[in-house]
């Protein structure tokens, strides 16, 4: 765990701008980690975590699961949303209130009123576990942006463009971080570099990130 994690932020700490459009949050969630938490295992009691497939035969090092009426799900068919779990055959569980009125400040926060989200999306990292560049274009409406939540051990973020070749720049993401990002920057190429091995209070030797998508046009 970083020793400063849990120091208030200074005013000029808090916001911390990426690219038009794009914003970092520091310690937006942290006053709310343990609910978050609490309605989390939840929902993995619902439906568990598990390592997913890529279209192209790989197994994720980032086990994942969902909540909402929408849940994300990747195998050798491609990447898509899907109603039910494919691995309980069940509607996906509720998305928590906790989850949906933390997504809807953040968003309103970084200039984006009414997000609706249908989708929230569950990374878990543990030591070494990644994620690659990538953008998250699976959705149909892209007037919409991308919450995301850290809590947990911290990351390095990767935050590019649109554009493939353009380098990404790395943020160190804490327990309680949030990034909000849409408009130009809805398609921006992100990922996480691998997780460096640590124990935190509140989870451990891991990091979970919510992500929160609007699938369909409100």
């Amino acid at each position: 765990m970083d020793l400063f994690d849990d120091l208030p932020l200074a005013a000029d700490q808090a916001r911390e701008p990426l690219a038009p459009g794009a914003v970092l949050l520091r310690g937006w969630a942290r006053a709310s980690a343990a609910e978050l938490v609490q309605a989390l295992q939840a929902v993995i009691a619902q439906a568990p975590l598990r390592h997913m497939q890529t279209p192209g035969g790989h197994t994720m090092s980032v086990a994942t699961t969902s909540c909402g009426s929408l849940g994300w799900v990747s195998d050798p068919h491609g990447y898509r949303y899907a109603p039910r779990d494919p691995l309980t055959h069940q509607p996906w569980p509720a998305m928590p209130e906790s989850f949906v009125a933390l997504a809807q400040d953040a968003a309103a926060a970084a200039g984006y009123v009414d997000f609706q989200p249908q989708a929230c999306l569950i990374n878990e990292y543990g030591p070494g576990a990644k994620l690659s560049l990538h953008q998250d274009k699976d959705e149909r409406d892209l007037s919409a942006p991308i919450v995301s939540v850290s809590l947990g051990l911290p990351a390095v973020f990767q935050f590019g463009t649109p554009n493939r070749k353009d380098r990404p720049q790395r943020y160190r993401v804490a327990h309680g971080d949030m990034v909000v990002w849409g408009g130009p920057s809805r398609l921006a190429y992100h990922g996480v570099l691998p997780v460096e091995d640590g124990d935190h209070p509140l989870l451990g030797r891991r990091r979970i990130n919510l992500t929160f998508r609007q699938v369909d046009p409100g």
